[in-house]
């Protein structure tokens, strides 16, 4: 359908190129004229041809023919110009059977590490589910075969990576390259468009107020009207150790944020828009090593873009809000009401209220304008209340 679809595309720009007179010029919305009579000419002959082909292949298309040529039409015609290509026949042949030597298999989303047949584990372990009459081949559990060999991926691995952890569909080749004498395994997927909504409608279903701490995200829900929903939720993470078990770390932690984020039913995720990049000099905090090395430990600026990208996958929209004076006016509105036997709120978990309350559009204090005499409502009713 695509290949009928460029000729078809192909034959109309033709059609309208011929039609115009010679040596008219064109718009920014469509082509002139062609410039000479010979041009026109040898572009006549060509939307015969592509007529041609197009007839052909939509009789094929509708009779159901299929024309598929294993290890590429283009080395096949090669063989017909060996000196040409510079190759021996031996030289050409090995490549045609490497290109010929091929395992493919398209993603999964919600099967285990986003693909079934052939899987690949956060450590690069790659594991092939064998057909029914091989089995009695396999070396794992569950008619698997495990590769001794462990694999990586240079270009993109945080984003693949990521999309394993969530589950998210990714297809696999593996193939061999003659010219190296390797076997190589590349992975393959559909990034989702990052589209921009409107305000109103992320706050539409609730938003889960995010706060980013050294060791861990405090969460917490709120209906569209700013009222906390539920209990306080925390994902840990640890940023000690190689900059792979940071990476993972936080991956692990999103993933849970995300999966709980979908659970609930929510629209949006609101976080701080935090930045230490230009702000964690000696000039700036002064002689103070230790909050200089807490702030140069928090995952701020790449975490924002992993997370717009995560969220994305799960249809969830990303609130940046202005982080001034969230974790001292949540402490100080939202901690000590919330605090029962039964629940335990941190200041980090009353932050996370503040994000969300400034996310919708409401102010992190639960009341304003208080009576001028005493805390009864004679005078005036206080503002602001929120909705049941």
């Amino acid at each position: 359908a695509a290949h009928i679809r460029s000729l078809e595309a192909g034959i109309r720009t033709l059609r309208h190129r011929l039609s115009l007179p010679v040596g008219v010029k064109g718009t920014k919305r469509a082509p002139g004229g062609y410039r000479s009579r010979g041009e026109w000419f040898h572009k006549s002959r060509r939307l015969k041809a592509l007529e041609d082909r197009l007839t052909a292949a939509v009789a094929d298309w509708r009779s159901g023919r299929v024309r598929v040529v294993r290890g590429g039409k283009r080395l096949l015609n090669t063989r017909h110009h060996l000196t040409e290509a510079g190759l021996s026949e031996e030289e050409w042949r090995e490549r045609w059977e490497a290109e010929r030597w091929f395992l493919a298999a398209d993603g999964e989303s919600g099967k285990r590490y986003g693909n079934e047949t052939i899987r690949v584990t956060p450590e690069g372990r790659v594991s092939i589910k064998l057909p029914a009459p091989l089995a009695h081949l396999a070396n794992s559990a569950h008619g698997r075969y495990t590769l001794t060999p462990t694999v990586g991926f240079a270009h993109r691995g945080v984003e693949w990576a990521d999309r394993i952890e969530a589950n998210r569909a990714v297809a696999y080749r593996i193939h061999y390259d003659t010219g190296r004498g390797r076997w190589y395994l590349t992975a393959s997927w559909q990034k989702p468009a990052v589209r921009t909504v409107p305000l109103e409608a992320a706050r539409a279903g609730g938003v889960i107020g995010v706060d980013t701490n050294a060791d861990h995200f405090a969460a917490y829900r709120l209906d569209p009207h700013g009222n906390p929903v539920g209990e306080p939720h925390r994902f840990a993470y640890d940023l000690s150790g190689t900059a792979a078990h940071r990476d993972a770390q936080v991956r692990h932690a999103l993933t849970r944020l995300l999966h709980w984020a979908r659970r609930t039913g929510v629209t949006a995720i609101a976080i701080e828009d935090l930045d230490f990049s230009a702000e964690k000099t000696r000039e700036k905090h002064g002689r103070r090593k230790r909050f200089r090395q807490l702030i140069s430990g928090l995952p701020t600026g790449r975490l924002k873009a992993r997370l717009v990208s995560m969220a994305a996958g799960h249809g969830l929209a990303i609130i940046a809000v202005d982080p001034a004076y969230t974790s001292m006016w949540g402490a100080q509105h939202w901690q000590k009401p919330l605090t029962t036997p039964h629940r335990r709120m941190s200041r980090h978990d009353a932050a996370g209220i503040a994000i969300g309350r400034r996310a919708l559009g409401h102010p992190i204090r639960r009341r304003t304008t208080p009576p001028s005499h005493d805390r009864s409502d004679r005078v005036r009713h206080r503002t602001v209340q929120a909705a049941p």
